[in-house]
């Protein structure tokens, strides 16, 4: 099998200090612990962005104070969501890209999302992807549901994606589709040969689903915006201590770990 590629989901966009303490907000907390996340096997970041008090951004110059603050430190791969937090506009997600990360999210469809709604109507979603394209920057597609899918192939054969496709399933999110193992397998089967792919449980389905990700020959997210506990009621000390227990499971797998280079490789990144 392929090394894996472990992705750190350090900050997201909903969980909050009262919900953890570990959870970093501003540039630098977030860079810290990216650097935190790089040194236990991360091969790449996703990031969100926050305000001083919490509250989500997708400006410019925050993404900019978190990119160079991680390149500063790290080798690590960054890789920016588009899809901020519910409710923002198409021109507020994709503002960050100009900076030109390693990669960003682009999700091809609509889902409930818990009590809202995180809308991506096709015009949205071909709007991001033709910003992608044109700055050059490398798409994870998040599919919430099979039908997501559908749409990331109908992207790709109006040009607007360019395969190899890579994808990261996002499931459980109260909404979208289950954290069951045989969704896993379908969604899979779904996709073209020359993908590759992760999984991002959701609570805890994470670290389960990391494990079958494992065995399949994906990848695997983990992190603080998708789970903040190591165990059944003890929360983690932060994303990082998340990949170190993907890595544990590797290693008892008998998976190498991916570097930024070999990451970079193996996603087409470049």
């Amino acid at each position: 099998m392929n090394p894996l590629i472990i992705t750190a989901a350090i900050v997201g966009a909903e969980v909050m200090r009262e919900h953890t303490p570990f959870i970093p907000y501003t540039p630098a907390e977030i860079a810290a612990e990216a650097v935190r996340c790089r040194e236990v096997g991360a091969a790449m970041v996703h990031v969100h962005g926050r305000r001083d008090d919490g509250a989500p951004t997708q400006d410019k110059q925050t993404f900019a104070q978190i990119l160079s603050l991680i390149r500063a430190q790290s080798d690590v791969l960054v890789q920016f969501s588009t899809g901020g937090a519910v409710g923002m506009s198409v021109e507020e997600r994709i503002e960050g890209l100009v900076l030109c990360p390693d990669m960003a999210t682009l999700t091809t469809g609509t889902v409930n999302f818990g009590e809202d709604i995180f809308s991506n109507s096709l015009p949205t979603i071909r709007a991001i992807a033709a910003r992608l394209k044109e700055l050059g920057v490398r798409p994870e597609i998040e599919i919430f549901d099979t039908g997501m899918v559908d749409t990331a192939l109908r992207l790709e054969g109006e040009g607007l994606l360019e395969g190899p496709l890579h994808f990261d399933f996002v499931l459980g999110v109260p909404g979208g589709m289950g954290a069951r193992p045989e969704n896993l397998d379908f969604l899979v089967a779904m996709i073209p040969a020359d993908s590759t792919w992760s999984v991002a449980g959701m609570g805890r389905h994470e670290l389960p689903l990391a494990r079958r990700a494992i065995e399949l020959g994906g990848h695997v997210r983990v992190g603080l915006e998708d789970n903040i506990f190591i165990e059944k009621g003890k929360l983690a000390r932060g994303s990082w201590e998340l990949v170190e227990k993907v890595a544990d499971y590797a290693q008892e797998h008998g998976r190498a770990l991916a570097d930024p280079v070999t990451a970079a490789q193996l996603l087409k990144i470049g």
